[in-house]
């Protein structure tokens, strides 16, 4: 990116949020790597009859089908779409790639996901310009040198910004998508015109039963909920909420851009494409699922406190039960001894047997950076038997010199190089796979 001088007004100063989301980011590098992709209705998901929609593109769209939709109402909408897996190592992939260019404007970086950021370029703009400048050049860049489309907020605050986004991308309808304005600029002096106009949903912490909420006392777009004073909005949805929204209401948002903010927990679940009574078979997926989630926190330099499980039934109750052993935690081995424990509870068993599993996930949280490991006269680990002879004996000192080894051996030969025993010569799939459903049974 070019550097030039350049003097700008005090408002221009006050616009140093931006906000930037790629347009329909999974089925964009789908595009990437089959052109012939190009303008027809894509959907990247679980591709199964329990998998969910990740990313449609804008022909997709058109016809109702959007992120988080079951895949079997998806079809359904619509019936000529091309359904994809998805990519998640190559999207990662693309998402550094993507980041870099952000860091050429500004190490003010906040990653909302993948393809989505809040960046605070109020320290560039004497070399870049002002927001409009710095949105359009970082917009151009993107498209010349990754080949995706991208659309981007400008605002005084995170709320706007995000808004303004949104106000840029394009909109699908059937008769061809219709390009978007690429970067909205919400000035200072044109906030609350902007801000009333949207729905309420478009207001962070408005769910659906706040919806219902405001929806049944008249509310229906921000400039109502503007309207309405503190205190009623207070005996609506409680003290905190309606103070909350209240403020928002009035364009008031006064969190700042954090940069380096680390992940609060990773996770990893499977969707089976029928239900599990058995659980030998549910140890076997802990064991896949601990592989995943211990090799991405220790490629994030971090450790665990806390493991915690989650069963989805299959009569859809979801719960989850947790764990936080003593030390910290970054083997596959910790994580499978504390997750088998869990799974084992006579009350769960119980549960899994007479119910079935639709869904099991594990995950780490209260993540935080290792300060070293902490040995002890009972270090031998002894993996449950319920997990068919995964692991047994070695100290935790011995696991991390191994975890070592295995991830050297990754990263100089892919993850499919080496992994659990346990899962030789079965078809379970790698890490990732498994996001957003299982997938089509191609047989």
């Amino acid at each position: 990116m070019q550097q030039r001088a350049h003097e700008v007004g005090a408002d221009e100063k006050r616009l140093r949020v931006l906000h930037l989301d790629i347009d329909a980011f999974f089925v964009a590098v789908e595009v990437l790597r089959d052109p012939s992709l190009r303008g027809l209705p894509v959907i990247v998901g679980g591709t199964g009859k329990r998998g969910v929609v990740a990313a449609a593109s804008y022909e997709a769209r058109a016809y109702g089908v959007h992120s988080a939709m079951p895949t079997a109402i998806a079809r359904k909408r619509c019936p000529k779409a091309i359904f994809l897996h998805g990519d998640h190592g190559r999207y990662g992939e693309v998402s550094a790639q993507l980041h870099e260019l952000f860091r050429t404007v500004t190490p003010i970086i906040e990653p909302i996901a993948l393809d989505e950021a809040f960046l605070d370029i109020g320290g560039a703009f004497r070399l870049f310009g002002d927001g409009a400048a710095i949105a359009t050049t970082l917009r151009n860049r993107i498209l010349d040198e990754l080949g995706l489309a991208s659309s981007v907020g400008v605002a005084r605050n995170k709320l706007l910004a995000k808004l303004a986004s949104e106000a840029a991308k394009p909109k699908a309808n059937r008769g061809g998508t219709r390009p978007g304005r690429g970067v909205v600029v919400v000035a200072v002096e044109d906030e609350l015109d902007f801000l009333h106009a949207h729905p309420i949903r478009g207001l962070w912490g408005v769910g659906p039963k706040t919806h219902e909420r405001l929806a049944a006392i008249g509310v229906h777009t921000i400039g109502d909920l503007a309207k309405i004073p503190v205190d009623a909005l207070c005996t609506t949805l409680g003290r905190t909420s309606g103070r909350h929204l209240s403020q928002l209401a009035m364009g008031i948002d006064d969190r700042p851009v954090v940069s380096g903010r680390g992940a609060k927990s990773i996770s990893h679940e499977q969707t089976f494409p029928t239900d599990h009574h058995d659980l030998d078979a549910l140890h076997g997926v802990v064991v896949r699922l601990a592989d995943a989630v211990s090799t991405r926190v220790r490629a994030a330099s971090l450790a665990a406190s806390t493991v915690q499980i989650k069963l989805r039934f299959g009569d859809f109750q979801t719960i989850t039960r947790s764990v936080t052993p003593e030390g910290e935690l970054t083997t596959a081995t910790q994580f499978i001894k504390a997750a088998s424990a869990l799974l084992n509870d006579p009350e769960l068993v119980a549960a899994i047997e007479e119910r079935g599993v639709r869904l099991l996930g594990l995950g780490a949280a209260n993540l935080a950076s290792p300060v070293g490991l902490q040995l002890s006269f009972d270090a031998q680990l002894d993996v449950t038997s319920n997990v068919s002879s995964t692991v047994r004996g070695g100290s935790d000192a011995d696991w991390a010199e191994v975890t070592e080894t295995l991830d050297d051996i990754r990263a100089r030969f892919g993850d499919a190089a080496i992994g659990p025993g346990r899962l030789v010569n079965t078809r379970e799939p790698g890490p990732g796979r498994e996001l957003w459903g299982p997938e089509a049974d191609k047989r």
